[in-house]
């Protein structure tokens, strides 16, 4: 196989994988679908709320998952 003709397989390659991302994102008329209910990551808030209080109570630490420091005081 020739050096040229591997170069531009490897381009064609290059272009293909670099196109494959083009199209990311929500379309508008695709956030409707994903605005309902049964599409939440969490289908029962307050089962979720109870699992996070549980989750936190046996780690001895407070407040969310944004920050963090535990339970000790010690940050």
């Amino acid at each position: 196989m020739s050096k040229s003709r591997l170069l531009s397989g490897l381009m064609l390659l290059t272009l293909l994988v670099c196109s494959g991302c083009a199209s990311m994102g929500v379309e508008p008329w695709d956030r409707e679908i994903l605005a309902k209910d049964e599409m939440q990551l969490t289908s029962d808030p307050l089962e979720a709320a109870i699992d996070d209080h549980i989750y936190f109570s046996k780690e001895a630490s407070s407040g969310g998952r944004g920050f963090g420091g535990g339970g000790c005081g010690c940050n």
